[in-house]
């Protein structure tokens, strides 16, 4: 445990919060997937309230874990985070998706802390982290990398190869978490390929695999705070999750991939989200 634990009532506070922030963000910016990036929030929350060695003080240490955002399209959410947790100023929101601003649409490699890999092409994340993963394991560092994927980019062939590689070389230290929202930006993910059974696919090509409600931070926690798993195996967390999820007229809404809210929906937004 990295930070002071919080107590249920405070990762309450923090993931309405941190809704919040994402709708300003997306009506200020015009910038659009607030709902891919409301379905991960807990997830998001949990790891760096909790699980990740990771502070803004320890940034150039070679034993830090590991965080890659694959779902890239998701980056508001890690900057909201990371000002939460005092990596950035909370002031540099206001520059997100703006010209020549540090805090880019989709992820740009250093431009921020922790954001080390560019991730606006899906599909890429898993086989970065499998490499940084396995490099600790060469080093005999004792480093963890945690990818966070959408289900969408289950679809891609790039993961079943880092899948099939991973178990091959013991790779333990490696967290595949799946935010398993069931959309992707043009239908159900069902629909455009068919994912189940997702945890036994995974269980299948080798891998310690679970299902969560990605939304309960107890059990979140219960699965990332015992990485390695001592199984031998890298982990796949297959989080159950609502796209949209906290604001009931965006929740299970695909339209919300790309709409941009108006004033009056940002207002009843915060309004649910008891910050008003």
């Amino acid at each position: 445990m990295y930070h002071a634990p919080l107590d249920p009532t405070q990762y309450d506070l923090l993931c309405r919060r941190l809704r919040g922030q994402l709708v300003e963000l997306c009506r200020q910016s015009k910038a659009p997937h607030l709902a891919s990036a409301l379905s991960a929030v807990e997830l998001v929350a949990a790891l760096f309230g909790e699980v990740l060695n990771i502070t803004a003080k320890n940034l150039s240490a070679i034993d830090r874990d590991r965080f890659i955002l694959s779902k890239g399209h998701a980056a508001a959410l890690a900057y909201a985070v990371l000002a939460e947790f005092g990596f950035i100023a909370k002031e540099q929101l206001d520059t997100y998706a703006k010209p020549q601003s540090k805090l880019a649409e989709q992820p740009i490699p250093g431009s921020v802390p922790v954001m080390e890999v560019a991730t606006g092409s899906l599909g890429h994340g898993l086989s970065v982290g499998l490499g940084m993963a396995l490099a600790a394991k060469i080093k005999r560092t004792p480093y963890r990398v945690f990818v966070l994927m959408s289900d969408g980019e289950c679809n891609e062939g790039t993961v079943w190869e880092a899948a099939m590689m991973a178990p091959a070389k013991q790779l333990d230290n490696l967290v595949a978490i799946i935010d398993f929202n069931k959309w992707q930006a043009t239908g159900r993910s069902e629909e455009i390929m068919q994912l189940s059974p997702l945890k036994a696919k995974w269980e299948a090509f080798g891998w310690s695999a679970h299902e969560i409600d990605g939304h309960n931070v107890s059990e979140i926690l219960a699965v990332l705070n015992t990485v390695p798993d001592g199984s031998g195996r890298p982990i796949a967390v297959i989080a159950h999750t609502t796209k949209g999820k906290g604001i009931s007229f965006m929740e299970d809404d695909n339209n919300w991939h790309y709409r941009i809210p108006t004033e009056d929906e940002v207002t009843a937004a915060k309004q649910e989200l008891n910050l008003l």
